[in-house]
């Protein structure tokens, strides 16, 4: 029985962005290999991955080298990338490529009918949110991505001991996201607030950029309690 059109708020728009020669060619030979289609199914990451290691969840991964650069250097995990935008996916895919990695799969779907269709609970070591769409506009405020809808949803899919990485450079996100998370009641904070930016996660040209012109960035750092 097909499932009803999805009934929650977009988080994302479709844009129609262009997709370059290279981005295609790379979106067509290897999205078969390192692209998981979505289905209304309970994924199996061992299977999918081809081995059993830490699974780490990437929402939202832009044009790709954030996620990219993380896998390179922690070639231990596995890193389930989803992104709605053929751009991004086409360029990742050329990463991965280049950079001969094994160790991530790409779902070009909508994450939160990913969460609730295909990942099973307690099956996740981390989740990674990397600068989601801020909507600015106060009367968007409601198509953020970072609701506590959501992050309930979202904390079934973790171990205990799992964790939520969110980073934003807009400041009134940033207090929403802190505000959501630490509502959460599975959840505790690893800092008393805003966390340091760990170690993995390596800055952005665009985030360089903005530290530069005095612009700030919040990373916030969430645990699943054990019990």
């Amino acid at each position: 029985m097909s499932r009803p059109p999805h009934t929650h708020i977009r988080s994302f728009v479709l844009r129609q962005g262009r997709v370059s020669n290279a981005q295609q060619r790379c979106y067509d030979t290897l999205m078969p290999q390192y692209g998981i289609p979505y289905s209304a199914q309970p994924l199996d990451l061992a299977q999918a991955f081809g081995r059993t290691a830490p699974g780490i969840l990437e929402i939202g991964f832009g044009m790709g080298e954030t996620s990219a650069a993380i896998a390179q250097t922690h070639p231990q995990n596995d890193y389930l990338a989803i992104e709605v935008h053929t751009p991004g996916v086409g360029s990742l895919l050329k990463q991965i490529g280049e950079m001969n990695l094994a160790n991530i799969r790409i779902i070009q779907h909508d994450a939160v009918e990913v969460l609730r269709d295909m990942l099973p609970d307690n099956v996740l070591d981390g989740v990674h949110i990397f600068f989601p769409d801020p909507w600015h506009k106060s009367r968007h405020n409601k198509r953020r991505l970072i609701q506590a809808p959501f992050i309930a949803q979202l904390v079934q899919k973790l171990k205990p001991g799992g964790y939520i990485h969110v980073a934003t450079d807009w400041q009134d996100y940033a207090e929403q996201v802190l505000a959501v998370l630490s509502a959460e009641p599975l959840l505790e904070n690893t800092a008393a607030d805003y966390a340091p930016r760990p170690a993995y996660r390596p800055l952005t040209k665009f985030e360089q950029r903005g530290l530069r012109l005095g612009h700030g960035v919040w990373d916030l750092v969430f645990r699943r309690k054990s019990s």
